[in-house]
């Protein structure tokens, strides 16, 4: 019997195994499997080179557990190891029989895993002990058994074995009982090894009989050695993708279409992506797309690995150079899986701009599907940007489609402001919006349809990409304002009488809602009182909402204008109506307050012919008497004016019309309201 130290370059390489090689524990079973297929594949290019020539057999690799031995035992009858094999390939962990295996078989070995060495000490994570029993696969060499406790001390003596190939038995540990248990190993098999190229067998199939299930004497086989991506896309229907898919995700939609990957060069990758259908809830769709190296599943959680787009897709991504260390910094910095990452990208642009050109039609009928996905690699990804543009499409108002050029091309004419700059009108909600959508077709001017869950990203970010292009919404300023065009409208209303209205119709406070009366310029048929929302503070708060930082914004109440049209003949009547009613107690409060002010601009001329040490106390708290009388005299006409507008039942009811046309006329006072009509009427 042999004894020794494992070489290695620690004093002890199992605590570096358990805390920081990998960081999660469940994967020992994916580790020792890979490396029984890794032997097995091995056997299997010997004997196409010729330097095998006996029978290879059942090559079935069989996983067990014992509960009472506490024992979990993977067998394969692969190319087993010799007694120096071991020692070498196992005692000495800088070496990896991989590395010499591919240098003798590079014309054999298109399928190796090519990770046996290192990844067989994951085995310490869950076991007090680990056995190795092997007989080669070259009959002059005797059985061999390799044992060692977790400690660098390990033994390598002789044994018995009938059959060619390796048996690792694991002695578990009290942490890891629970891998003992039937379910908890079949669900890592079908996590980890659902595609291995080599049959897994894990007990026996059953069938039900006599009221209970009974096992048949046929093993059951855990994986499915050919998948379809390993497969050409022109052995595959639409159906064997679609089989495929179902068996990825039992439960949900049908996808929309797929990608299948297959490159060889510069790098290898293999892979079929789907493209499900996607309507909101990004984080319910994401974790869905499988990394494999060699059939060998590395992890589902590919954030940070492709780009952050891509993540939407269902499926699986295939590559030798994906490395199987499953620490993710690790991945998210090696250089293949950048490469790879630009790659998938680029194909993915690809197919989409295929669709686009071949059937446009078809497109356009799965783009509110596909729409969330395509935005998001818009926002994301330069590279995507760049090729999306071609096909990425805009949905107006009456629900026809755009390109981006298209939609340019469109409205360029009819919207493109005075300091020439191209607006582009939108909706994110057609009903609630569905006036101020009328009044912006009824100038000619087309509304695009963004409702969806990225939209306002969407319009940040091509606000900086279109060139003189600006993103405004249909709602956010009357009509003759959100196009500013030369035609400038005279007001029937003196400056004065305009900014009495803004006072009179001031009255609206009971709601969270802030609510600022704004006199303009309109024409007569336009509405009497329009409700709009400042574009920039509603977009802040819509960008805080979904994340995107400014929690500032986040906080703040909703605030709106209340747009008072000054020549429509409602409010030219309101104001005739307050000079009726108030003219005098106004006429004598503006006579007192023009006096103020030219008293106030009197002695500020004078003091600002003096130094500030020139004026004296007197002169400045007499300067300062008249500004706070000016203020009384200017509170006494906002009360006056305010107390008007609360009891003119006009005012009152213009203001709710103009909530009710945006959907904010709720409870008490929509009652209110309609008292009030069954009264004017």
């Amino acid at each position: 019997m042999q004894t020794g130290k494992i070489g290695v370059t620690t004093e002890n390489i199992f605590p570096i195994i358990k805390k920081f090689l990998y960081s999660d524990h469940e994967i020992f079973l994916r580790e020792i499997i890979s490396n029984a297929v890794d032997a097995t594949q091995k056997l299997k290019a010997m004997a196409s080179a010729g330097d095998f020539k006996g029978e290879l057999g059942d090559l079935t690799i069989r996983v067990s557990a014992d509960k009472k031995k506490k024992t979990i035992t993977v067998s394969d009858s692969g190319v087993g190891m010799t007694s120096e094999e071991i020692d070498r390939y196992l005692n000495q962990i800088a070496f990896s029989s991989a590395n010499d295996f591919l240098e003798k078989y590079k014309e054999q070995v298109n399928s190796i895993i090519g990770h046996f060495g290192l990844g067989f000490y994951s085995a310490f994570m869950v076991s007090d002990k680990v056995e190795v029993v092997s007989k080669s696969w070259d009959e002059t060499e005797p059985a061999v058994k390799w044992s060692c406790d977790g400690s660098p001390e390990y033994t390598i003596e002789e044994t018995t074995k009938e059959r060619r190939g390796t048996d690792v038995i694991l002695h578990l540990d009290k942490e890891s009982k629970d891998f003992l248990e039937e379910s908890k190993i079949e669900e890592l098999l079908k996590k980890y090894c659902k595609f291995l190229p080599v049959e897994i067998a894990f007990g026996q199939e059953k069938e039900w009989k006599d009221n209970k299930y009974v096992e048949t004497g046929k093993d059951k086989i855990i994986n499915n050695t050919k998948p379809a991506w390993t497969l050409k896309p022109a052995e595959l229907k639409d159906e064997d993708y679609m089989k495929f898919y179902r068996e990825l995700y039992p439960v949900g939609d049908e996808p929309l279409f797929n990608i299948h990957l297959n490159v060889d060069y510069p790098f290898k990758l293999t892979g079929i992506l789907y493209f499900p259908r996607i309507k909101s809830n990004i984080e319910i769709q994401k974790n869905k797309i499988q990394l494999y190296s060699n059939q060998v599943f590395v992890t589902d959680s590919v954030e940070g690995i492709v780009p952050e787009f891509l993540t939407l897709l269902h499926g699986v991504i295939d590559s030798p150079d994906i490395p199987l260390n499953v620490s993710r910094s690790y991945l998210q910095s090696d250089s293949n899986v950048k490469k790879i990452s630009s790659h998938i990208t680029k194909k993915v642009a690809d197919r989409l701009s295929d669709i686009f050109k071949n059937n446009r039609e078809e497109f356009e009928k799965k783009w509110d599907n596909l729409k969330l996905f395509i935005i998001y690699g818009i926002i994301t990804e330069e590279k995507f940007y760049e090729k999306a543009t071609k096909f990425a499409l805009f949905k107006n108002t009456d629900d026809k489609y755009f390109t981006f050029e298209e939609y340019e091309n469109l409205i360029k004419e009819n919207q493109t402001d005075r300091n020439k700059s191209l607006v582009y009108l939108y909706t994110n909600n057609k009903t609630d919006q569905f006036t101020y959508i009328e009044n912006a077709k009824n100038k000619g001017y087309d509304v695009l349809n963004l409702d969806g869950q990225l939209d306002v990203h969407l319009i940040n970010h091509l606000e900086t990409k279109f060139k003189d292009s600006r993103f405004v919404r249909v709602d956010s300023d009357v009509i003759d304002k959100l196009i500013p065009k030369n035609d400038e409208k005279k007001s029937k209303l003196s400056q004065d009488q305009q900014d009495d209205l803004r006072s009179v119709f001031n009255v609206r406070v009971k709601t969270k809602e802030i609510y600022s009366a704004v006199p303009e310029t309109l024409d007569e048929n336009d509405s009497p009182v329009i409700l709009t929302q400042s574009e920039f503070m509603r977009r802040m708060k819509e960008m805080s909402h979904l994340g995107g930082g400014m929690n500032f914004y986040g906080e703040l109440p909703d605030s709106f204008n209340l747009v008072v049209n000054v020549n429509h003949p409602l409010v030219i009547r309101i104001s005739e109506d307050l000079n009726e009613k108030e003219g005098k107690r106004l006429q004598d409060n503006s006579k007192e307050r023009e006096r103020l002010k030219d008293e106030i601009a009197f002695m500020e001329k004078e003091h600002g012919k003096k130094k500030a040490d020139e004026i004296s106390q007197f002169e400045k708290d007499d300067l300062e008497k008249l500004r706070k009388e000016l203020e009384t005299v200017e509170s006494a006409r906002k009360e006056i004016l305010e107390a008007y507008g609360s009891e003119n039942k006009i005012v009152k009811q213009l203001i709710d019309l103009a909530l009710l046309s945006n959907n904010m006329l709720r409870g008490e006072d929509l009652s209110t309201f309609v008292r009030r009509s069954l009264e004017l009427l």
